[in-house]
């Protein structure tokens, strides 16, 4: 089940957090991987583990929000592993700043980032994914990081809220745009909760900040209490949804949100 065995698979973001679990989990699932990310020693490290445990990996520098980034670090895996399958657009920023605070260089940057390089990833991505989908029954795929903030109004973060928002319904509008043309490309999101990764830490930190106060544990428990599991999510949470979608068991989903939040929409 959720094998990926044939497959290539590009992940941006993927030196560490969600993107750095997804693709150890997906070359153990089979795939051969290739991670594009600013951090370049912490990506190359990444994919170091990968094939220690076996599996086929490759790093590339990749800054999101360029097309030519994106169009030389999609070449270099074309080259190196022969084709494309699976796009996953995880690279994502948070600012935890409301409108009133944020400057527009904060805003630019933010979409830039979030929004931007989801755009351009699917779109450089493109030609590769669509030849995919001629030779695989089940088709290509991409997945796209979103957030239960781009499901549910977020009282503290509207901006980021409003970027994965965005994410959340180009996820659904593309899937109808390449089912209408044919192109047997899948498109999917996955929405976590909030997940003890780097990121996360970056979440209690500006919380506390705002409260006037360093106290990142106690902004840490009240995002536990938000969760009704009981807990906070963690990486390998989110990478099993995403080797899920990638997989040809997901074959009949398209324009699909995949929630992982520990019961914190249900609310």
């Amino acid at each position: 089940m959720n094998r990926l065995d044939g497959k290539v698979a590009f992940l941006s973001g993927a030196a560490r957090g969600i993107g750095g679990a997804a693709a150890k989990l997906m070359a153990a699932a089979g795939a051969r991987v290739a991670i594009g990310d600013v951090l370049e020693e912490r990506g190359r490290a990444t994919a170091k583990e990968i094939e220690a445990a076996g599996g086929q990996a490759l790093f590339v520098p990749l800054d999101v929000t360029t097309e030519a980034g994106w169009a030389h670090a999609l070449a270099v895996t074309e080259k190196k592993f022969g084709g494309l399958d699976v796009l996953v657009n995880n690279a994502g920023i948070f600012n935890g700043k409301g409108v009133e605070d944020a400057t527009l260089d904060e805003w630019h940057k933010l979409v830039a980032v979030n929004l931007t390089g989801v755009v351009l990833g699917t779109r450089v991505a493109l030609p590769y994914l669509k030849e995919s989908g001629k030779k695989r029954a089940a088709g290509a795929a991409i997945v796209n990081l979103a957030s239960v903030a781009g499901l549910v109004g977020s009282q503290l973060d509207p901006l980021y809220s409003l970027t994965k928002g965005g994410v959340t319904l180009f996820t659904k509008s593309t899937a109808l745009e390449f089912g209408r043309k044919g192109y047997n490309i899948r498109v999917n999101s996955v929405h976590p909760g909030v997940i003890d990764t780097d990121m996360g830490q970056k979440t209690f930190v500006t919380r506390a900040a705002a409260q006037g106060t360093n106290d990142t544990e106690a902004t840490r428990a009240v995002s536990i209490r938000m969760h009704p599991i009981g807990r906070l999510g963690e990486a390998d949470d989110i990478a099993k949804g995403i080797v899920f979608l990638a997989s040809d068991d997901a074959a009949f989903m398209t324009g699909s949100g995949l929630v992982v939040d520990g019961g914190y929409t249900a609310q």
